[in-house]
């Protein structure tokens, strides 16, 4: 199955960032390295690496000081590509790509809980790394009426990223709910883990804008590789 169209590489390195700096990886008020020195230990352009510090500067995560160098600043609650994507690795962070295993329309799974007015859905499996681990497999599940058309080589690596720029769909809110499940009998031999082996589960339900359900999606994932964080800011 083809590759997912992959995020401009300012987006992958900033993404990757906003992650760290969540996981506490760089510490409030660190010191970046220089510029220089940053791109070419990320094998970068220093062009690249300056717009992928201009959406962390942006977000209110780095404070430029000129003639001294860039500064992080730890703020809750910030939006980014994979805001949604919950699973860290152990030991924090990790950038997510995805692999799609398949792309299909098919009637709403039995057990599912109501999500649009479709009676059929459009199936997406992938498997998810971070950065060279492959730590869950998911099947989400989008309401048929929200997509003509669904395939793999349109696809984002990031799934809610493509809904807002090709679907207009924004998923505004969802609902986790965490557990225990078997691993399905789908799952590529790369996973890791084999078919009907306990896996951290997460079962989630997607919201637009307007409050409507529009989405469902499952995800098993090897606990001994990622674990699932929620950070929250202050009420």
């Amino acid at each position: 199955m083809p590759a997912p169209t992959a995020l401009p590489k300012y987006i992958q390195v900033s993404e990757r960032l906003i992650r760290e700096i969540a996981a506490g990886h760089l510490a409030d008020g660190a010191r970046l390295p220089g510029e220089r020195e940053m791109a070419r230990d990320l094998e970068l352009s220093v062009g690249t690496l300056r717009k992928a510090l201009a959406v962390l500067a942006d977000k209110g995560l780095l404070h430029r000081v000129q003639g001294s160098g860039n500064y992080v600043r730890h703020r809750a609650g910030v939006t980014s590509v994979y805001g949604f994507f919950r699973l860290e690795l152990r030991r924090g962070g990790g950038l997510p790509t995805a692999r799609v295993l398949d792309v299909v329309r098919r009637n709403k799974p039995a057990d599912a809980p109501d999500f649009g007015p479709a009676a059929t859905g459009w199936r997406i499996r992938r498997l998810r790394r971070l950065d060279d681990t492959a730590v869950a497999v998911e099947e989400i599940w989008l309401d048929g009426d929200r997509a003509e058309t669904l395939s793999a080589q349109d696809l984002s690596e990031s799934l809610y990223q493509h809904y807002r720029d090709r679907l207009g769909l924004t998923i505004a809110t969802v609902e986790d709910r965490l557990g225990v499940a078997p691993v399905p009998v789908w799952v590529p031999a790369d996973f890791g883990l084999a078919p009907g082996v306990p896996a951290g589960h997460i079962s989630r339900l997607g919201r637009d804008a307007a409050g409507a359900r529009v989405e469902f999606s499952r995800t098993w994932f090897d606990y001994t590789k990622a674990r699932y964080v929620s950070r929250m800011g202050r009420g």
